[in-house]
């Protein structure tokens, strides 16, 4: 366990989220036309206010990273501007889930590379397969 705003964080994104505190973000893999109909992507819409037809950025307590328009070489501008994102906003605290490597069908050692630079953000936690 970690500690960040004064509350007890796990050390890795759990596997299943089913529910958040009110300063926390669900971080999933979506596609660019927000069609949010399966995996973490439909687990984010149905729970976490993900909007239907947005598939980037903030929206409710969820943050749309797109995962399915390419290669990982696409993926990257967006998992940067997400940790931008994080950085700029210490107020919430950000679970990562295992984007891209579901639906998408990445492999972990594909993404995680990606998330590098969020392995240092206090307010971001990465699966443990990220690290």
């Amino acid at each position: 366990m970690r500690t960040y705003n004064n509350l007890p964080r796990p050390e890795f994104t759990p596997e299943r989220i089913t529910a958040l505190r009110a300063d926390e973000v669900f971080v999933f893999g979506s596609n660019l036309a927000g069609m949010h109909g399966g995996g973490a992507a439909r687990a984010a819409y149905e729970r976490f206010g993900a909007v239907w037809g947005c598939g980037v950025g903030l929206q409710g307590q969820s943050y749309a990273i797109p995962t399915m328009q390419g290669g990982v070489e696409t993926i990257k501008p967006y998992v940067d501007a997400f940790i931008d994102f994080a950085r700029s906003r210490p107020d919430l605290f950000f679970y990562v889930t295992r984007i891209g490597c579901g639906i998408a069908g990445f492999a972990d050692a594909e993404i995680a590379p990606l998330f590098a630079a969020a392995r240092n953000v206090g307010n971001i936690c990465l699966p443990e397969s990220f690290q």
